[in-house]
């Protein structure tokens, strides 16, 4: 299966280290923002091609997917000029970055037939695999989902330290992760959510706290705490509160309520989260089958995220 990478900064990489464990499998083509970093990268992965134009690299012999991890605000567009090229495709989190644009790759996906998915991977993190197993089982019932992501940044920087051209965005794309994850391990959709946020910075205009809370038709309740002036350590801390134990879950890592740890290790056939997505991706395309996290599954959490926007957007006008 030949797969196009769209995205040379470190969540793509994430992605092409991934792919190496995957068999059967071969990048065809690296596609970035810059001619010379997309180079350097695709030469380090001996990757043939490489490119700034998605067009020129979905037009090589024999490809069948790619995969976008580029910016946030070209996700919808890069999206439909994947399925339109008669190829699937799987976008990184969040697929887009407004309710409108989600439905309409959703609607793209469905006038071309193609396997599209979101890169949802809460969902493929072995410590929520866990979880949702038990549940699943009738063993756990989540009554709270507690989540703190928590990063420090003033600027626009990425992971790596580098200026990003984009701005990143706490509700779009950190808070999707957890509406999501709150929504696939109860089984519902949040019929109650609230937010606030705090001031916007002075140049990036985005919020730098946030806090959100929701509760589905039967009672779970997420409470969620966002922050880009956090000083300390960094990512999202899940706290599951159910009725057969509490369970603390930091991305691949897994404990009980007392700090005991759980060995998540056969959960799947790997502990990588972003490589489990990639798996359920190509595995999808070759059952051809509907894969966890497709756009239809994750478009109520864009709903969710649609109606939050509405309750902050007053919140913003007050802040300018």
């Amino acid at each position: 299966m030949k797969i196009v990478m769209v995205g040379q900064g470190a969540f793509g990489r994430k992605h092409l280290d991934g792919l190496k464990n995957i068999a059967g499998v071969e990048v065809a083509s690296l596609v970035g923002g810059s001619k010379e970093s997309t180079a350097e990268v695709a030469k380090q992965y001996g990757i043939p091609h490489s490119t700034t134009n998605l067009a020129e690299a979905l037009a090589l012999p024999g490809v069948d997917a790619a995969i976008l991890t580029s910016p946030t605000q070209v996700h919808a567009s890069q999206a439909e000029q994947v399925m339109k090229a008669g190829k699937h495709v799987e976008i990184e989190i969040p697929i887009a970055d407004s309710l409108a644009d989600a439905r309409r790759i959703l609607a793209t996906q469905k006038a071309t037939g193609k396997i599209a998915m979101a890169g949802h991977t809460r969902r493929f993190n072995p410590s929520h695999q866990w979880v949702h197993k038990r549940i699943k089982a009738g063993e756990l019932k989540l009554q709270q989902l507690v989540v703190q992501t928590f990063f420090f940044r003033r600027t626009n920087m990425n992971l790596e330290g580098k200026p990003r051209s984009w701005t990143d965005h706490l509700l779009w794309h950190h808070a999707c992760h957890t509406v999501d994850l709150f929504q696939y391990q109860t089984g519902e959709t949040a019929s109650v959510a609230h937010a606030l946020q705090g001031p916007l910075h002075p140049t990036l205009k985005i919020a730098m706290d946030m806090s959100i809370s929701m509760r589905t038709p039967l009672g779970a309740v997420c409470t969620l705490s966002l922050s880009f002036n956090n000083d300390g350590p960094l990512g999202s801390f899940f706290r599951y509160i159910c009725d057969n134990g509490t369970y603390k879950a930091f991305y691949d890592d897994l404990s009980d309520g007392k700090d005991n740890k759980i060995d998540v290790s056969k959960v799947d056939v790997s502990m990588d989260g972003i490589e489990l997505e990639d798996r359920e991706f190509i595995a999808a395309i070759k059952e051809k089958r509907e894969p966890n996290a497709s756009l239809a599954q994750v478009l109520p959490c864009m709903h969710v995220l649609g109606k939050l926007e509405q309750i902050i957007d007053p919140q913003r006008k007050a802040h300018d």
